[in-house]
């Protein structure tokens, strides 16, 4: 039997649905309020409810992205967000991931010339010069009362409006068929022995590897260390994925530091099987290495939020770790990097870090002595 429900009933009922989820807002508001008035008063655009945010979002439609991912992670990314909010008609990543890339996209900001763009990839390379271009929302705050699901440590504790969802862990790639595993430094200082002298091991101009030990180390133990190693007559080079490919191709034995996906990615790739990677500790984890930030001249900022969360949800970690590959944060239990790094020490690069490690970097680089790229 059908039992056919007068239209004016069903919009009672609704009616009353609404008032009463009304109700429960305003009840649930007070807190909500409070810290909605105290960011504000801090010049911070804080929504008190997520439910507003898709609202708006609805109304943008479209989504523009800046990211150092790997262009295979996209199309995952993309379907499993449109899959969530459907509303979207337009979303689109673009692949933004040498330091001239960067540099190229900010004097764009700078002089206004940047059109288009949402969310803008921030390398911890510019990261002090990217900040006034970055709206002011209280990222930190909304996840705090659960108005945006994302775990707070992922968030920029003082800016607050800078969200890091990936770890880049640090490992040494080396090749078995040059040297054997019980070889291969099983502490950062073995590089510094005898034997590893004279171009014995591959290291970046770029320090991003050694830079990476001052949250364990300090920075006067890490220049040392840097002006030790420079000691060592490496061979410079410049690029993470040629110098793992000349490792791989038996042209050269280790790379120090290479980053995990990295690593990983070369390995799928490697035929002979001679390529392997060995984690040392301290493990370099380059938590707030980089970062993700909208733009205050965003067309669609609404929408940038609702990506920002969901590339923090478990299921965006989840296609970071599948396709990035092994990009997944730390803080993400169950990540690879949470795995691999589980019970070890870290030397954390977390925000604390994140403004300093450009001074970071030009003192190390400077403790090389100003080396010159072999190649």
């Amino acid at each position: 039997m059908v039992i056919t429900v007068p239209k004016k009933i069903v919009a009672s009922f609704t009616l009353l649905f609404l008032m009463l989820a009304t109700m429960q807002a305003v009840a649930a508001s007070p807190i909500l309020l409070k810290a909605k008035k105290e960011a504000e008063a801090k010049g911070y655009i804080f929504f008190t409810a997520h439910d507003e945010i898709v609202a708006m979002a609805k109304k943008e439609g479209k989504l523009k992205v800046g990211s150092d991912l790997e262009p295979t992670n996209f199309k995952p990314l993309i379907d499993a967000f449109k899959q969530k909010y459907p509303f979207f008609t337009d979303v689109h990543i673009e692949e933004v991931q040498d330091i001239s890339a960067h540099q190229r996209l900010l004097l764009e900001i700078k002089s206004g010339q940047a059109k288009g763009w949402d969310i803008v990839y921030i390398i911890i390379d510019l990261a002090k010069e990217y900040r006034p271009y970055i709206v002011k929302h209280d990222i930190l705050g909304m996840a705090r009362h659960g108005v945006l699901e994302i775990d707070p440590r992922m968030i920029h504790p003082v800016d607050r409006n800078m969200v890091s969802v990936t770890s880049s862990i640090r490992v040494v790639p080396y090749n078995r068929k040059l040297i054997s595993e019980d070889k291969v430094p099983a502490k950062w200082e073995d590089f510094l022995k005898p034997e590893f002298k004279g171009k014995k091991f591959v290291l970046d101009l770029r320090p991003i590897q050694v830079a990476s030990l001052v949250p364990a180390w300090g920075l006067e133990r890490t220049l040392e260390f840097a002006r030790k190693l420079a000691g060592q007559q490496p061979v410079w080079g410049r690029g993470a994925t040629r110098m793992i490919t000349a490792v791989a191709t038996g042209e050269y034995s280790m790379y120090l530091g290479s980053n995990f996906s990295a690593a990983n990615r070369a390995m799928a790739k490697d035929r002979t099987g001679n390529l392997n990677y060995k984690v040392i500790e301290p493990v370099p984890s380059l938590n707030a290495t980089f970062a993700d930030g909208i733009l205050n001249t965003a067309a669609n900022p609404h929408a940038a939020l609702l990506w920002l969360e969901f590339f923090a949800s478990p299921e965006g970690q989840e296609i970071l770790d599948k396709y990035g590959p092994f990009r997944g944060s730390v803080f993400t239990p169950g990540s690879v990097a949470a795995k691999v790094t589980h019970g070890k020490q870290l030397s954390l690069v977390d925000w604390d870090h994140f403004t300093k490690f450009q001074e970071y970097e030009a003192k190390i680089v400077a403790a090389y002595g100003f080396p010159k790229a072999d190649r």
